[in-house]
């Protein structure tokens, strides 16, 4: 005889009574029938079937072990977070993944946590892995997680260990091509505004640009750290400026960056590209933008959230994972350059 579901959504216990079993059995069943009988897996399943039981989240979490929760971790603060249009793509990235999965996004902006009050709330459980996106040196509560979850790097760390994965664009060449595309326009005396230099994007652009000046035999001119913020990048263009050493076109490492040096270079009565050649670094909306529009670095922030996605739910289901996986990028010529 045919059970008849009681009224309302049916529930594990339902289950378990129908079947003849535990609650625990009918877990375990849930969880991918490791450990339990034939008799009571077809029991189980039939019971399922006849009350119409959907197996909440939390039921699957408990049955498996699992959370169904990742942790996406930028070490940086609010400002920055949610002023470069950089992570909005890579996060848009991020969740168009996720969004096939029954997998959630936990959040969490943590540029400085003493307490590591992050690191002990994912060495509790909280989640299944993590995405780590923006990484300096000094996040050491990083090192901590990666012990205790699976974890995806957006950028390759600057201290990259065996057993790392990460996704990241070849920043060495990038920063090669856009400073010899400044040489081929006919500048010889080229700064640059770089990101900070305990990230692994300001180490390698610095070195691609040192690059393209040492196969043509040109001098360094002057280089600043930006941050890679809009207002560090001014800032850096009035140190180059104050410095006194001249230049006629800068390499800035984000378009960020490269709008508030055209900023400075204004206030200084000095007109892009006319007096100073700029390329930026991203070609996000703020170089398309800016005036002049910039020429620029075009990184697939998108894509690359994706394949971030992609190798931690692999790494999840225990499937086997590219440990470094690099995307190309393009040069995208506009006005500036």
């Amino acid at each position: 005889m045919t059970p008849t579901p009681e009224r309302g959504a049916a529930t594990i216990e339902q289950v378990a009574r129908v079947a003849g079993v535990s609650r625990s059995t009918v877990s375990r069943v849930l969880g991918g029938g490791e450990r339990v009988s034939p008799e009571a897996l077809t029991a189980v399943r039939e019971a399922i079937s006849a009350l119409n039981y959907v197996p909440s989240r939390a039921a699957r979490s408990l049955a498996s072990r699992q959370t169904h929760a990742i942790a996406l971790i930028v070490p940086e603060d609010t400002t920055r977070f949610f002023g470069d249009p950089y992570f909005a793509a890579i996060v848009s990235g991020i969740e168009s993944r996720l969004r096939e999965t029954d997998y959630i996004l936990n959040l969490f902006i943590a540029s400085d946590d003493p307490r590591s009050k992050t690191a002990s709330y994912i060495e509790s459980g909280n989640v299944d892995g993590a995405i780590v996106v923006s990484h300096h040196t000094s996040d050491t509560y990083v090192e901590r997680i990666a012990q205790a979850v699976p974890v995806v790097y957006g950028g390759r760390p600057v201290r990259t260990r065996d057993g790392d994965y990460f996704v990241d664009v070849d920043n060495v060449l990038a920063g090669e091509e856009a400073t010899a595309y400044l040489i081929s326009r006919g500048a010889r005396r080229i700064g640059m505004i770089t990101g900070p230099r305990d990230m692994r994007a300001g180490i390698d652009r610095l070195e691609g640009h040192r690059r393209a000046l040492a196969a043509v035999g040109l001098p360094e001119g002057p280089i600043e750290d930006g941050g890679f913020t809009r207002a560090g990048g001014a800032e850096a263009a009035r140190r180059i400026l104050d410095g006194g050493e001249p230049f006629d076109a800068l390499f800035v490492a984000s378009d960020l960056m490269a709008r508030g040096a055209i900023d400075a270079l204004r206030d200084a009565d000095l007109r892009v590209p006319d007096d100073v050649l700029i390329v930026g670094f991203d070609d996000s909306p703020v170089a398309i933008g800016a005036t002049p529009a910039l020429t620029t670095i075009r990184q697939p922030s998108f894509h690359a959230g994706e394949l971030i996605t992609n190798t931690l739910l692999s790494r999840l289901r225990g499937e086997p994972a590219e440990h470094a996986t690099v995307l190309p990028t393009e040069l995208i010529i506009r006005d500036s350059a």
